[in-house]
């Protein structure tokens, strides 16, 4: 008998490690699971009906076994069952007949794509780019770029000071604070673009607003002259506007370059014939530019009898209104997703 009883732990213990090992992926499987070992006619009933053959100082040890081994089962059938159970029933609430659901698509914002390809166009003749501070003081923004003390750009309604007297601070004007950054700290050959945020004290409408987007360049090296600048400008135009695009310059004032002139490209909406968003001209202007004044580059500390150079600066939101035709500034700051929705597909 004692045979019998280690006979029967044998098998308990065989069957324990079958259950354990036994593969359920699919219903099917769950199903031979159940006939195999808990079913009527299972190998745990099986051994159940010889628990009437054990003696009876064994029984209460054998019948343990058994029981656990059960218990092993029905809880590895009832987990299956479940788990099995529930991804059915998913799979049931899918229908793969119906047509795909549609999704919003995020776009980039019309200055965002266009001061992107400024730079780019720019990157691609041997522009680096140069940022600086928002709040500048009054020697970057003002002093250093020939601005005399009487001139009205100082004057509080066009500026935004946050502090006035000896240690004077306000919020840029334009991006030539980076440019006189560049300057003091960098030896030439210099050729840099300044793209940035800046701010002016005016009223807001659909012709202008308190803060803006420009791109400055410049370029300082030895024997720099005005042609440099206009066949730099004429390569940006076409790049910008299309290879038949053309440029005129108009003699203008800035106080750090001298000469100045405004550029006018051709009006692409009309082919230069005339309409009501070149008010019949032919042309739209499009950036200020000039060769640096001597004055700008002593301040800086750069040789003016050795080196010339010639800036311009442009305002991202005009390229950006011609480029795509947007006839007014408040659109690119209020968000209307409406407006936005329009250049989803735009790279």
């Amino acid at each position: 008998m004692v045979d019998f009883c280690q006979n029967m732990k044998e098998k308990i213990k065989i069957l324990s490690a079958e259950i354990e090992n036994f593969a359920i992926s699919n219903l099917q499987e769950l199903e031979n699971f159940r006939i195999k070992f808990i079913g009527t006619k299972g190998s745990i009933k099986e051994l159940f009906n010889d628990l009437k053959s054990v003696p009876n100082e064994e029984k209460k040890e054998i019948g343990q076994l058994m029981n656990g081994l059960r218990m092993l089962a029905e809880d590895k059938y009832n987990q299956f069952k479940s788990n099995l159970e529930e991804a059915n029933n998913k799979a049931e609430l899918i229908d793969f007949s119906r047509p795909g659901e549609d999704f919003s698509v995020g776009s980039h914002h019309p200055i965002s794509l266009v001061r992107a390809e400024i730079i780019a166009i720019f990157n691609r003749i041997g522009y680096t780019v140069s940022e600086g501070p928002e709040i500048e003081d009054d020697w970057h923004n003002f002093s250093a770029l020939n601005f005399p003390p009487e001139h009205p750009a100082r004057d509080m309604q066009d500026t935004f000071f946050i502090e006035k007297g000896e240690n004077e601070m306000a919020l840029r004007t334009h991006t030539s604070s980076v440019q006189v950054r560049v300057m003091e700290n960098q030896q030439p050959p210099i050729r840099t673009i300044s793209p940035g945020r800046v701010y002016r004290n005016e009223a807001i409408s659909a012709r202008a607003h308190c803060f803006f987007h420009q791109v400055e360049g410049l370029y300082i090296d030895k024997n720099v002259s005005f042609a440099d600048l206009k066949q730099t400008l004429l390569h940006f135009a076409q790049e910008m506007f299309g290879e038949k695009a053309q440029i005129r310059l108009r003699p203008s004032y800035f106080p750090f370059t001298e000469p100045s002139a405004e550029v006018d490209v051709s009006c692409s909406i009309c082919n230069s014939k005339g309409c009501n968003v070149c008010k019949y001209t032919g042309w739209l202007e499009i950036l200020g530019c000039g060769m640096v004044d001597p004055n700008v580059l002593e301040a800086a500390g750069i040789d003016s009898k050795v080196y010339t150079g010639f800036a311009f600066g442009m305002g991202i939101e005009r390229i950006t209104q011609l480029k795509y035709k947007v006839n007014d500034l408040r659109l690119y700051s209020e968000n209307d997703i409406r407006f936005l929705k329009q250049f989803t597909s735009v790279l």
